[in-house]
């Protein structure tokens, strides 16, 4: 499992059937590329969570 999987921005896309990091709007493109290669380990977007937060937020 990666930290996606515990992270606030990982929501899922029911438009596309899938799971997708909602802070890559805000990435630069350097970011991005370095967050879709998996190059970065870290990512500066990332704010943990657990199911409870994450569906407090949606709600």
């Amino acid at each position: 499992m990666s930290n996606c999987d515990y992270c606030l921005y990982y929501v899922y896309d029911e438009e596309f059937d899938e799971y997708i990091c909602s802070a890559a709007g805000d990435m630069d493109e350097d970011d991005y590329v370095r967050f879709q290669t998996g190059t970065d380990r870290s990512c500066r977007y990332y704010r943990p969570g657990d199911d409870y937060t994450i569906v407090r937020k949606q709600n």
